[in-house]
């Protein structure tokens, strides 16, 4: 079973940014494609970006509105995963989770195709 420990999260002002971790432990990470997901309150947990397995080339995806400004990598030595978010905006203002779907090559934006999830941790965008 994977275990998912997120960190980085904060309060940053608009046109920050801040870069979130996502420490895995109990599988290694490159078998499983990954994803950064958010939720607001009130509102449905979205997905924000993903990258595929190791062995399926490890592209990724983004969500509309964080192209060009976020971007979504992973350390397999570390077993680590990251989203760097530039250029923050209050709309960005949101829980951020992290999650592990087994043996995917390739990744989507739906939270239902993942199983395994971290704590998630806030990220506040205001001035």
């Amino acid at each position: 079973q994977l275990q998912l420990v997120e960190s980085g999260g904060g309060l940053v002002q608009p046109g920050g940014s801040l870069r979130l971790s996502c420490a895995a432990s109990g599988f290694a990470l490159d078998y499983y494609a990954i994803g950064w997901f958010r939720q607001a309150p009130g509102k449905e947990r979205e997905g924000v970006s993903c990258i595929g397995s190791s062995n399926g080339g490890g592209s990724a995806n983004y969500t509309d509105s964080v192209k060009g400004r976020f971007t979504i990598s992973r350390d397999n030595a570390k077993n680590t995963m990251y989203l760097q978010m530039n250029s923050l905006k209050p709309e960005d203002t949101a829980v951020y989770y992290c999650a592990g779907d087994l043996w995917a090559a390739s990744c989507g934006l739906n939270p239902y195709e993942y199983e395994s999830w971290g704590q998630g941790t806030q990220v506040t965008v205001s001035s």
